[in-house]
């Protein structure tokens, strides 16, 4: 008898903890509810799927409150390869806020060419889901399967508008460089299960440590992985797809890719590096130096030569990425640098999240009156939308490092993370990101001159009407923006509770 439990038992798979997999739960069954009601409900009737699609992503953030009330311990599922954590909690509630913020976006969204059917808020909460699961992932194969399930959406809703050129353009560039992103990063981490024997990061990590030329094998592997994920954060040289993808794509879209799918891979690379591969900084730190110098260097260059807000945007975001690589690069010099360059990056991460949705937020709304993302259309604002020209000075000071928005703080952990770390690459690398950052108020200033001191172009001062959610959407960014440069150390707190650093 005792021996028939025993085997029944075997079969049982492993245990789950529901309360800590809730989040995914009802993101999963707010996937299933919306492709229903898009089945059932008629035309009339659709603008009830994005009111369904925002309660289900804030219906999961409170099972996230209720575990980082109930208690600080790790809940570890399938082996290590699914952790529910501290640092988890905080990146899963950065995540379900983005999805948030882009849904009011999304909502009353008008556009020639733009039709926002169910299956688009389903896409939309799919790619979340990938986000979610992510901030948990331990595991090489739990990592990939959550890059693919929120990359796979993505692809398709960057191709939305399926009468439009560009946008046809966009989702066939973003998804050939994903997929070829896909396969090196796949084959990177096929290397590093080769000589370990293990996917999970920290029986990875146990054993990967040594030089570089002492296991080649791993030296090549995390070589391909972290060239893949530059790929998907878009780092030069591997940007190349981002400026037409976020120029083509529906804005909404646009400021999701910039921002949700940019964060993910940078969460991904987070666990990866402090997890995994913590032992090899002598491979990963100098890639991660010239790719932080060049991104930086580039978008902001590039960026200068922008004519049109989302192109300029786009490029803008590729700098921002630069500005989040630094701390990777110092991580490995010693324990301090160790510790406050994580902090750094995830600080960084959530107040550019803050910053560059309003900053789209209010190019959507812009657009519905003046149906044009040219630089020159933004002249006068202030004449017939003075709050919308205030919101976007606010956003683009942020984006620039200008306090009191929240933006100089981001900043500020950076260069404290280059100060820890002390060694003369460091340095170097903290003066380039100096050096950047004055570059880039450059083209930010030049946009908010174009509001405040040029002339109207057509000499339309029809005031510009913002729909609700949008409106919305502007003030939550708004609010945390300034929040965080008025009271930074709240956010400081988050960054060091949703710590990988034991």
């Amino acid at each position: 008898m005792h021996a028939l439990l025993a085997v029944a038992s075997s079969f049982t798979g492993p245990r789950l903890d529901y309360h800590a997999l809730a989040p995914e739960i009802i993101l999963t069954a707010t996937l299933v509810l919306v492709l229903l009601a898009d089945l059932v409900l008629e035309e009339r009737n659709q603008w009830l799927i994005s009111n369904l699609a925002g309660i289900g992503v804030l219906a999961s953030v409170i099972p996230i409150i209720t575990l980082a009330v109930q208690n600080h311990a790790a809940r570890s599922m399938a082996g290590g390869a699914y952790v529910v954590d501290d640092f988890s909690l905080v990146l899963k509630a950065l995540f379900l806020g983005i999805g948030y913020v882009v849904l009011l976006m999304s909502t009353n969204y008008v556009e020639e060419g733009d039709y926002y059917q169910g299956e688009y808020y389903f896409l939309l909460l799919a790619s979340l889901l990938g986000m979610v699961v992510m901030a948990s992932a331990r595991d090489l194969i739990t990592i990939f399967v959550a890059l693919e399930t929120l990359s796979i959406p993505a692809y398709m809703l960057a191709g939305w508008r399926k009468r439009d050129l560009k946008s046809n353009e966009a989702a066939i560039k973003y998804y050939l460089l994903g997929v070829l992103a896909s396969a090196v990063m796949l084959y990177g981490m096929s290397l590093v299960f080769g000589y370990t024997g293990s996917t999970v990061l920290t029986e990875i990590g146990k054993q990967v440590n040594g030089s570089i030329t002492h296991k080649p094998v791993i030296t090549l592997g995390i070589f391909f992985i972290v060239i893949g994920f530059a790929f998907k954060v878009s780092a030069v040289p591997f940007h190349f797809w981002a400026p037409d993808t976020y120029e083509g794509s529906p804005t909404p879209v646009t400021a999701f890719l910039s921002v949700a799918s940019k964060t993910a891979g940078f969460v991904a690379l987070l666990e990866l590096i402090y997890v995994g591969f913590l032992g090899r900084n002598d491979v990963w730190g100098p890639m991660f130096w010239v790719l932080a110098a060049l991104t930086m260097t580039v978008g902001n260059l590039i960026a200068l030569r922008q004519t049109n807000v989302v192109r300029l945007l786009a490029y803008s975001s590729i700098a921002q990425a630069g500005y989040v690589l630094v701390p990777f690069a110092v991580a490995g010099d010693n324990i301090a640098a160790r510790r406050s360059s994580f902090t750094a990056a995830v600080v960084y991460l959530m107040i550019y999240a803050a910053m560059n949705l309003g900053a789209f937020s209010v190019v959507i709304a812009v657009a519905r009156k003046t149906r044009s993302g040219d630089i020159s259309s933004y002249g006068g604002l202030f004449e017939y939308a003075p709050g919308l020209t205030v919101a976007m000075t606010v956003f683009l000071f942020a984006l620039a490092g200008i306090p009191p928005a929240g933006g100089w703080f981001a900043k500020l952990m950076v260069f404290r993370a280059v100060l820890d770390s002390g060694t003369t690459w460091a340095v170097v690398l903290g003066v380039i990101a100096g050096v950047n950052s004055v570059i880039a108020l450059y083209y930010y200033a030049a946009v908010a001159r174009e509001m405040w001191m040029s002339p109207v172009p057509d000499g339309d001062v029809t005031p510009v009407r913002v729909p609700a959610p949008l409106l919305a959407s502007l003030g939550l960014t708004g609010l945390v923006v300034m929040a965080i440069g008025v009271y930074p150390q709240l956010f400081a707190h988050f960054g060091d509770l949703g710590t990988l650093v034991r």
